[in-house]
């Protein structure tokens, strides 16, 4: 069993520390009881339960999910771009693996399909044990799995003209290991390819304005020179570094409001969010002046 995760556990504190990521600063989480720990094929995985966040996932050091606060992430992902597209039914997935994005999936009575491509058997797996109420809907009869390179798979589709997505949400892990091909030109590329002409797009950005300002610029303006629109949003989540995460958000039309929900969720769809609404969707999306000057002013 490695080593590598416990290092970053001292006195009874599990302590995310990345200088490349997030440097000069650090997250802290009070450590209950150590429930996984081992190296995948693919990487580092650490699970432990914690004294105020319930049980934390945590791939390469860094924390991916907390029970407490991962609606904040799951909801806001997944529901930004399928209530920005009027009939989303066929959902394309790549990572989430723990499985809370494809829970918020499951819940437009609209999507017939969604598929969920996820390289890392094992993450799937430790969540079904130990987070269930993420891990909660991959045996819905809307769901497929695909346990593959998230890459390749959309490679294969863009050779295949007849196999494209309303809505492609990419959950990846941050810019390191098997997530780095993630954030580059190409992979914009291949989302646009297996992407429906009035498709919407998002993916997480790593990043959030208090952090890397200028990788959020040169992420937005790589995804603008494919997409005809692509903006970039946020949500709150007080376990990632400096408690927000940003999210881009990319279609082929120019008339796509991606700012403002196209449809509403029913009652019943309304009573399953704690943090998405619509008029958190387009709250999201608005900037403090200096980050939206530095983002989109050439």
């Amino acid at each position: 069993m490695s080593s590598c995760n416990y290092e970053l556990i001292k006195d009874g504190w599990f302590r995310e520390i990345n200088d490349k990521s997030f440097p000069g600063q650090g997250l802290e989480l009070k450590v209950e009881k150590v429930l996984y720990h081992s190296e995948s094929e693919f990487q580092d995985i650490l699970v432990f339960q914690s004294a105020t966040y319930g049980n934390v996932l945590v791939l390469d050091g860094i924390v991916q999910a907390t029970e407490r606060d991962e609606f904040a992430y799951q909801e806001m992902i997944t529901h930004i771009p399928l209530y920005a597209h009027r009939n989303p039914r066929n959902v394309l997935i790549v990572g989430g693996g723990d499985g809370g994005v494809l829970r918020e999936v499951v819940k437009h009575s609209c999507v017939d399909k969604a598929t969920l491509v996820e390289i890392d058997e094992s993450v799937i797996k430790l969540a079904q044990k130990y987070l269930p109420g993420m891990a909660c809907a991959f045996e819905n009869e809307k769901v497929q799995i695909k346990l593959q390179d998230g890459f390749q798979f959309l490679r294969d589709v863009a050779e295949k003209p007849e196999q494209r997505y309303d809505v492609i949400i990419t959950d990846s892990s941050d810019p390191e290991g098997p997530a780095e091909a993630f954030f580059q030109k190409e992979y914009f590329q291949l989302l646009h390819s297996a992407l429906k002409e009035d498709g919407v797009v998002i993916a997480q950005a790593s990043e959030n304005v208090w952090l890397n300002l200028d990788y959020i610029r040169d992420l937005v303006a790589s995804a603008s020179s494919v997409f005809a629109r692509a903006e970039y949003c946020y949500t709150t989540v007080p376990t990632y570094t400096s408690g927000q995460l940003g999210l881009i958000v990319c279609t082929k039309t120019e008339n796509t409001n991606l700012k403002h929900a196209a449809r509403h969720p029913s009652d019943g769809e309304q009573s399953q969010m704690r943090y998405y609404n619509a008029q958190m969707h387009s709250a999201s999306f608005v900037l403090p002046t200096w980050a939206h000057q530095r983002i989109y002013r050439p």
